[in-house]
């Protein structure tokens, strides 16, 4: 198991629990803990995004922060992708099992790092200096591409808006 919490620190608690298997989307909502987070719109080593988002463009340039790769920068190499992830469930007890999602936002990840182990859940935006709009939710990869919901189904999902300028 890939579950050992020693030395895991708490930013949140679970709101609304995953959208697996019956959505087209991979996500969850969390309530920051007060002091652990910045709740404001601020993401490290990206700073303070928009709250407009923007679609996905082939060659188009995006960047991220993530908890194993940190800020790292690529571009978008496929649109309205058809993919099938196996989740193993390992952490819950439950069974595993395989959902297959479309409409999906294909990146570039030559050698993972991109997007690495740890990273899911890292919000993907347009790589300009400021104020970057989302675009996707990074949510599965391999070591040449890294997989995103796209930002409108996530938000239309959860019923959110972004926070930002």
């Amino acid at each position: 198991m890939n579950c050992n919490v020693s030395g895991a620190q708490t930013v949140a608690t679970l709101v609304k629990k995953s959208s697996l298997p019956n959505s087209n989307v991979d996500c969850s909502v969390g309530k920051v803990v007060t002091g652990q987070v910045k709740s404001d719109g601020s993401i490290l080593e990206i700073g303070t995004i928009s709250s407009s988002t923007v679609g996905a463009l082939i060659g188009q340039a995006v960047k991220k922060s993530g908890r194993t790769t940190g800020l790292s920068r690529s571009s978008i190499v496929g649109l309205n992708a058809t993919i099938s992830v196996a989740y193993d469930n390992e952490c819950a007890g439950g069974a595993a099992f395989t959902k297959t999602f479309n409409g999906q936002i294909v990146i570039g990840n030559k050698g993972s790092k991109f997007l690495n182990s740890g990273d899911s859940g890292s919000l993907m935006v347009e790589d300009v200096a400021t104020n970057p709009r989302a675009i996707g939710l990074l949510f599965a990869g391999s070591s040449s591409d890294a997989i995103a919901n796209p930002i409108g189904q996530v938000l239309s999902f959860l019923g959110a808006t972004m926070v930002g300028n």
